[in-house]
């Protein structure tokens, strides 16, 4: 995108080409977090980042946190990290065919990813996540392409991804976190690992169920703290696999599946409205 007082500077050469960042960004070490009345804001996003039910509770509709798909409380590279999402919004979004701000991003994960409801953007737990954001991002440039500020983007696999291999690679590499049934597991009240599908799982309208994101998530991150280790091919299979199960509506479902399918979802890299198992994904 050409800045908008690009006029105002010397006019570039034919060949020059935007400049794009060719290491990882650091975002500033916990200790260096400020005091004061600010700090407070920044610590107050941290908490709802890493333990979004008990601090956001009202918004909240499942067992899940922010920290869950954005790691290392939102800091590791290739996990969507949160100081990303500080310097490439405001954005336009073909998911809500408008430009969105931050807050309004943050909004749609609560709403979406949470299975919840949008907190006003003027809401002091949305005040807390974006200064949280603007800390973490402190030093990277804005606008500009970052090594590791989404998720990889995996080629297409060789092999259609499948659902009986994905069912074998999860028994070998997630279950034990994750649960044979995808719930996750608990320790008393604490979610311990979170639920990939299921009534406390993100919702049908959530990035994650999109399958680029969801392979390219787990092929950089999964199992926790051995990320690479499963091939492409494997993280293809496995998102096939989680994705096949059924989870909460999509929050803009119309009058039938097949109709919020074609609206919202009509595109290979969504299993909604497609029949698994002779189940139709998204229907009761």
């Amino acid at each position: 995108m050409t800045p908008a007082n690009s006029r105002a500077a010397s006019a570039p050469s034919a060949s020059a080409k935007p400049a794009v960042m060719t290491a990882t960004f650091t975002p500033p070490a916990e200790s260096t977090m400020p005091t004061g009345d600010y700090g407070k804001v920044i610590r107050l996003g941290q908490q709802v980042f890493m333990e979004t039910g008990q601090y956001a509770s009202r918004y909240v509709g499942n067992n899940l946190t922010c920290a869950n798909c954005h790691l290392d409380a939102g800091r590791k590279a290739d996990s969507a990290p949160l100081w990303a999402s500080f310097i490439h919004y405001p954005a336009f979004r073909s998911k809500t065919g408008q430009v969105d701000t931050l807050a309004s991003r943050i909004q749609g994960c609560f709403e979406y990813s949470m299975n919840g409801k949008a907190p006003p953007a003027d809401d002091p737990i949305i005040t807390a996540l974006q200064t949280y954001a603007f800390w973490l991002a402190k030093g990277a440039p804005v606008g500009m392409p970052l090594p590791g500020s989404g998720y990889p983007k995996l080629k297409k696999p060789e092999q259609p991804a499948d659902y009986a291999r994905g069912e074998k690679v999860y028994a070998q590499n997630c279950a034990l976190c994750h649960g044979a049934d995808g719930l996750g597991q608990r320790a008393g009240d604490k979610q311990v690992f979170p639920p990939l599908w299921g009534p406390k799982s993100f919702n049908w309208g959530a990035g994650m169920h999109q399958l680029a994101n969801a392979a390219g998530f787990i092929q950089a991150n999964m199992p926790l703290g051995k990320g690479g280790t499963l091939s492409e091919q494997e993280a293809w299979d496995v998102a096939v696999f989680m994705n096949s199960h059924e989870r909460p509506q999509d929050p803009r479902f119309t009058k039938s599946v097949a109709e919020t399918r074609k609206k919202y979802h009509d595109t290979d890299d969504s299993l909604y409205g497609k029949t698994v198992n002779g189940h139709v994904l998204g229907s009761p």
